[in-house]
């Protein structure tokens, strides 16, 4: 099974605090929960990927295995990633291009 861990000494330097988000990482991998621990580990890849943590990256992924992912899962969950992202690019480009059209007006 595979654990979340996260580096020292930056958890033993912040006092209780790395230890409750150590227990608060646990919660939410593997207490329970609707979600199965496969699409929980995808879930996470995919905001790994977002968010371009390449620790996360690889922890997520090999977790996501690990709980029965299959490499195509992996790659469709890249794929989604990618086209949420995209997605919020066109959001703020139809909001720039709102601003300048108002102003035009206004």
């Amino acid at each position: 099974m595979t654990v979340h861990t996260h580096p020292a000494p930056l958890g033993d330097l912040a006092g209780g605090m790395g230890a409750a988000f150590a227990a608060f990482d646990a919660a939410v991998f593997s207490g329970p929960g609707e979600i199965p621990r496969k699409y929980r580990e995808l879930i996470a890849l995919g905001v790994a990927l977002t968010t371009q943590c390449d620790a996360c990256l690889k922890a997520h992924a090999r977790a996501a295995v690990d709980h029965g992912a299959t490499e195509e899962e992996l790659a469709e969950t890249t794929y989604i990633t990618a086209a949420l992202r995209a997605g919020g690019g066109v959001v703020h480009g139809i909001k720039a291009l709102s601003s300048v059209q108002r102003a035009a007006v206004g």
